[in-house]
């Protein structure tokens, strides 16, 4: 689905609005930060549109930004006030595993009324997330998600006034603007691209108007909450460089190596821009027959001189050693016009009639939704390689809990070892993609696919390190 202003409403009223970045959680005076899930209206469609009855932390779609500092203790009571159980995912986060959110695999869902403290120590800086992590397609789609930003040690490199957190969703709304509740768990999407929306907003507002500086050196952490939508950005069209990818800092701030940009469910991306005066400029989704301008920045000031880059410190993540890695192989199986074979889902062997009735249509392995046994049992500390062949007519987001990873190859070509950690990786249709990653976080981790409707559809499998 494109999204353009025509394929939605006839009428305008989406103009640019004041810009206002995610609502920051402050901790009570015994170090907790609340956390409350709960229905809740909000205009997407513009200042004017209709509300939309979300699902919400705190009040607001995205909910809260929690920023803490490199090594922080992180200490969150999480209230449900759904009518259904839910669990929070702490994305990209190298967390102790009891607390790493996923219902049914590391905890037990949260249910209606209940609550649940996460407690963890924040161990990279960088740009994360949390979001839901029970029937993510649904809960997540209806706005249960907020940033989560882990300032360096030293304290934060970037000034905290040219330092903005961006978290980009697309939303499906209706022809009167507001958010289809009729169309979530779409057989459709969930064998095809997954949900994909036809309007836009960040964090929660459509064409929001940012101001930065002329000369400064500004920090853009974009977030992709997007249940399936991969977006297509092109910061060579306003001078911006890569500082990090999914919060790990590149050695140097680069140009993309290939454009456009690709920003996947989940995957989050840190921009540098120092504006030059005068240079406005907007953020365009490219995917379309035209560019799609989703926030607008003016620049404002004169510069004399530009100020100096901050440099961010280096990952501090172990190397994998590839010369006695064990490779896993992940064969990805399914989907409209793809091979499903011999599938077995809960044990049992599925039938024809069993994929529409279970909703189990994409496979790992033979295997739809989580399996009784690991992907792999994997001592502690040993290097990991994951091969992972795509044998669908889809692209894909496939996300590793628990640990950061390179990608070392893509379709028999070799990466260098320059290649930046990642925690969520795109590999495209009938492609081949090996990613290592040294196993040093003990417990129950999840390897699944970020296209939320997938996930639920299948594409869902674990490891242990013990």
């Amino acid at each position: 689905m494109t999204i353009t202003r025509r394929n939605l409403l006839t009428s305008a009223g989406a103009g640019a609005l004041a810009a206002t970045l995610p609502l920051q959680a402050f901790a009570r005076g015994d170090g907790m930060i609340d956390l409350i899930a709960a229905p809740s209206g909000q205009r997407l469609y513009g200042a004017d549109g209709p509300l939309s009855d979300l699902w919400t932390y705190n009040g607001r779609a995205p909910g809260p930004q929690i920023r803490v500092t490199r090594g922080e203790r992180v200490r969150v009571r999480f209230t449900n006030n759904l009518d259904e159980p839910t669990s929070v995912h702490w994305h990209g986060v190298r967390i102790d595993n009891r607390m790493d959110g996923v219902a049914g695999l590391t905890q037990d869902p949260v249910m209606p009324g209940g609550s649940f403290d996460y407690d963890f120590v924040a161990p990279d800086a960088g740009t994360y997330w949390y979001h839901a992590h029970n029937r993510s397609w649904n809960q997540v789609a209806r706005g249960l998600y907020g940033p989560l930003i882990v300032d360096e040690a030293n304290g934060p490199v970037f000034d905290p006034a040219r330092d903005l957190t961006l978290v980009i969703d697309d939303w499906r709304l209706d022809r009167d603007g507001a958010f289809d509740v009729a169309s979530l768990g779409a057989m459709m999407d969930w064998s095809h691209a997954g949900r994909l929306g036809n309007w836009l907003t960040v964090n929660g507002e459509a064409e929001p108007q940012l101001t930065l500086r002329a000369g400064q050196a500004h920090r853009l952490r974009l977030i992709n909450a997007a249940n399936a939508r991969v977006l297509e950005i092109d910061p060579n069209r306003f001078g911006a460089k890569v500082l990090a990818h999914d919060g790990q800092a590149l050695p140097e701030p680069v140009a993309p190596d290939y454009a456009p940009l690709l920003l996947g469910p989940a995957q989050r991306v840190d921009l540098l821009v120092v504006p030059e005066p005068g240079g406005d400029f907007a953020l365009e989704e490219l995917s379309g027959n035209a560019p799609f301008a989703f926030a607008r920045f003016t620049v404002e000031g004169e510069a004399s001189a530009r100020a100096p880059v901050p440099r961010l410190p280096a990952p501090d993540l172990p190397e994998p050693d590839l010369s006695g890695a064990r490779t896993i192989g992940v064969e990805m199986t399914g989907g409209a016009m793809g091979r499903m074979g011999r599938v077995t889902y809960n044990g049992k062997v599925l039938r024809r009639g069993d994929f529409r009735r279970t909703g189990q249509v994409w496979a790992f392995n033979g295997v739809a939704n989580l399996p009784r046994e690991p992907l792999a049992n994997i001592p502690r500390g040993e290097t990991v390689v994951i091969e992972t062949v795509n044998d669908t007519a889809f692209a894909h987001a496939m996300h590793v809990h628990g640990h950061h990873f390179r990608v070392i190859e893509r379709s028999g070509t070799d990466l260098d070892d320059g290649r930046p950690w990642r925690d969520t990786f795109l590999i495209g249709a009938q492609q081949t993609v090996r990613i290592a990653f040294v196993a040093d976080n003990p417990g129950k981790w999840l390897y699944h696919c970020h296209m939320l409707e997938h996930a639920a559809a299948g594409m869902n499998t674990w490891f242990e390190v013990a």
